[in-house]
């Protein structure tokens, strides 16, 4: 029996003054573009797949209505980058903190490789992107042990990245990804090394005791954010191939993963029953 996923699946409309219709199924394409031009809609959600028919889920018996099926979608807010971007907040982009995406598109990418299908298309939208993929197998198994980390923890969480060893190899593979652009986006775009509230911020990620003498006087005698940034990671490197402490410190990996990877809503990834902005539609509010 082939599935008709057309007529499973959810369609969500928001009319007028945050008028919502969810639960919405049509029998053909032709029936959903009838039913647009009808009620002129401002904004389109698409839904799972459901096990019946979503416009008849009251007539279904309680509990059997169920989400079944939904693509894998990433789901990225650049609000939630504004404690590591000083160029735009809230749903302001400049293409400085558009590197984030960017760098967001090439670590997801990696980590799609050789687990799912195919990405299908990049959102550029007022508040962040989405990537959407159509799987064609299930992921592989994270090692046991092996758990990759990610900025964890709201505002008020000062260091969000904390790795040991032996770090994840996908850690590894995304730190590669955005050391090509963390100089760019980082130090150049949004200055953290140039000025001593900045600066103050990066060191509260790193041990205090790798960098004992680093006083006010030795930081005025650097010039800019690179420069700073150069004799940080020369002093954690020796420090890593010292054997320093009771592991390896990846304090400057953590400080480039807590700026610049990916801060995904996991609930759009997890939820089968999330609605989603369809693709290729305008945001009402953002335009």
């Amino acid at each position: 029996v082939v599935k008709n996923y057309f007529q499973l699946r959810e369609f969500s409309f928001t009319l007028r003054d945050d008028v919502y219709l969810r639960f919405q199924s049509f029998n053909s394409p032709q029936e959903l573009e009838r039913e647009l031009q009808k009620i002129n809609p401002y904004k389109i959600d698409i839904g799972a797949v459901y096990s019946h028919r979503p416009n008849q889920h009251n007539t279904v018996h309680l509990g059997a209505f169920q989400p079944q099926e939904k693509e894998l979608v990433f789901d990225i807010d650049m609000t939630d980058y504004d404690d590591v971007r000083t160029c735009c907040s809230s749903a302001d982009i400049c293409s400085k903190c558009w590197t984030l995406m960017t760098i967001a598109v090439r670590v997801i990418d990696r980590a799609l490789v050789g687990g799912f299908g195919h990405p299908l298309t990049l959102l550029k939208v007022g508040l962040g992107g989405f990537r959407w993929v159509q799987v064609a197998k299930p992921p592989l198994p994270t090692p046991p042990g092996l758990t990759p980390a990610v900025p964890q923890g709201g505002a008020d969480t000062v260091k969000k990245v904390t790795l040991s060893h032996p770090v994840h190899p996908f850690i590894r593979r995304s730190v590669a990804v955005v050391e090509k652009y963390f100089e760019e986006y980082a130090l150049l775009g949004q200055d953290i090394l140039g000025s001593p509230q900045k600066w103050d911020k990066v060191l509260a990620l790193i041990p205090e005791d790798i960098l004992p003498s680093w006083s006010s006087a030795g930081r005025e005698g650097m010039k800019d954010s690179g420069q700073r940034w150069e004799l940080l990671r020369a002093r954690l490197e020796r420090t890593r191939a010292g054997g320093r402490g009771p592991g390896p410190c990846y304090a400057d990996w953590e400080v480039m993963l807590q700026f610049c990877f990916p801060r995904l809503d996991i609930n759009v990834s997890k939820g089968l029953g999330h609605l989603l902005k369809s693709p290729f539609s305008v945001h009402p509010k953002t335009g």
